[in-house]
């Protein structure tokens, strides 16, 4: 382990020791101190993903043995490369947060200063990957088997290991700063002068804090009863919707999301961390709006799924990936403290599945054995909008995206949604991704 200044120790010490009171609703809090102190012994600080994701350890840990796992444990790649393509990845979304983090753990691996000038400074192997990082980050529908062909022959060829591997790794940071941003963590937050994340106001009792605001309180806990009451007609309905029905509800979703305002238009300043990556106005288009739909067909989870095909062709190819990944998604995908806001005993999945459908949704990906219309029944415009911005641009997100969505959730509600998108829009990535290699393979 190296040194350590004094001030840093007792900065991250008395974290850890007032864990308790940051996350004094969560039902296993002994879970993040000991997930929190092994982190910061790994790593000799507490990185700000880490303590925003302390509020659901039950997550953190499968996450944290996930990101260990691609860039520190075994695997083909070499440990500067892991970071170079960490660097690469989170550079397509301006995450200077990521990518400050990442040169870091770089040059800790004694990589090769020079590479940070850019792209152009890299051996050949790397900047072959740069398409490949910039269709999956943006429009991983266009990822077929000849990306595959491209960098597996020829001079400076990758393995079949290496290519799974470098996918990880551009997924994970691609899907990782959807959640930096959603979150609003920023380059100073691991910094002694940076800020400590502010978190948002929660529905309080008014005789319990007199600075309370009572009409947005009320306001709040109304937008929660609604929402519960929208989820128990849904769970009650008992006609099923038939399959060409449910396809014209899917198509539907994608047409009006589409549709949704984004500011696509907007001029972004260029940041120097964009020598990282070509092409920077390649971005995110709509799937209902793609050129060719009769070349690039819905992806129908029933026809390539992650638990039928992506798994074990992926455990195939990286040792024991696969497991990790399956068990982060599940977690993800099925985690619930049967809150919502004020209300306590309420049963989440409907508007948890409604989620995570929409998400990939917007990547094209149909589940056959979902009615759609529960997508516009329990999201409403304004958080689909913030959705859409967080996963296809997070990098166009602001802090008031942040505070005016969802408004009756906790802190801790929200970081949950967060998670969902993360793992959610990475499971779309994989999936095109896999697909495409297993079409390679044979």
């Amino acid at each position: 382990m190296g040194q350590i200044g004094d001030k840093t120790i007792s900065h991250s010490l008395a974290y850890l020791n007032n864990v308790r009171l940051i996350n004094y609703r969560l039902p296993c809090v002994l879970s993040t101190q000991a997930l929190f102190a092994d982190t910061f012994l790994q790593n000799n600080k507490l990185d700000h993903v880490t303590q925003v994701m302390g509020y659901h350890p039950q997550y953190l840990d499968p996450f944290l043995r996930t990101q260990n796992y691609i860039l520190k444990g075994d695997g083909p790649l070499p440990f500067d490369y892991r970071h170079y393509i960490a660097i690469m990845a989170s550079s397509r979304h301006q995450c200077t947060y990521l990518v400050k983090l990442q040169i870091q753990e770089f040059l800790l691996q004694e990589g090769n200063k020079e590479w940070l000038n850019g792209l152009c400074q890299v051996p050949q192997k790397l900047r072959d990957l740069d398409e490949l990082n910039k269709i999956l980050a943006h429009q991983p529908w266009l990822f077929n088997k000849s990306h595959i062909e491209k960098l597996t022959k020829g001079k400076d060829n990758w393995s079949l290991s290496e290519v799974i591997h470098a996918i990880l790794l551009l997924a994970h940071f691609h899907c990782l700063s959807t959640f930096v941003y959603g979150c609003d963590i920023n380059p100073k937050t691991d910094s002694d002068e940076g800020h400590t994340f502010q978190h948002a106001t929660v529905p309080c009792n008014n005789q319990a804090n007199n600075n309370c605001d009572s009409t947005q309180a009320v306001d709040a806990e109304a937008g929660v009863e609604l929402l519960m009451l929208k989820m128990k007609t849904i769970s009650e309905q008992q006609e099923e919707s038939t399959q060409e029905e449910k396809l014209k509800c899917f198509q539907k979703e994608q047409n009006q999301s589409a549709e949704l305002i984004t500011d696509v238009g907007m001029s972004l300043p260029r940041s120097d961390i964009q020598r990282f990556t070509s092409d920077p106005d390649f971005s995110y288009r709509d799937f209902a709006r793609r050129r060719e739909a009769s070349e690039i067909p819905t992806f129908r989870i029933q026809d390539y799924s992650w638990e039928d095909h992506g798994y074990s062709l992926l455990n195939r190819l990286y040792n024991d990936a696969g497991t990790f990944l399956d068990e982060k998604f599940k977690t993800a995908y099925d985690m619930t403290y049967h809150t919502m806001g004020s209300k306590n005993n309420v049963d989440t999945s409907t508007f948890r599945r409604a989620i995570w459908n929409y998400i990939q949704c917007l990547y094209g990906i149909r589940h056959d054995d979902y009615d759609y219309k529960e997508v516009n029944e329990l999201l409403e415009k304004n958080l689909k909008t913030c959705i859409k911005t967080l996963c296809c641009y997070p990098e166009r997100t602001t802090k008031d995206d942040y505070d005016n969505v969802m408004r009756e959730f906790r802190h801790s509600e929200k970081v949950h949604v967060n998670i969902m998108m993360l793992e959610a829009r990475m499971q779309a990535e994989l999936l095109y991704a896999l697909r495409a290699i297993m079409r390679y393979m044979t």
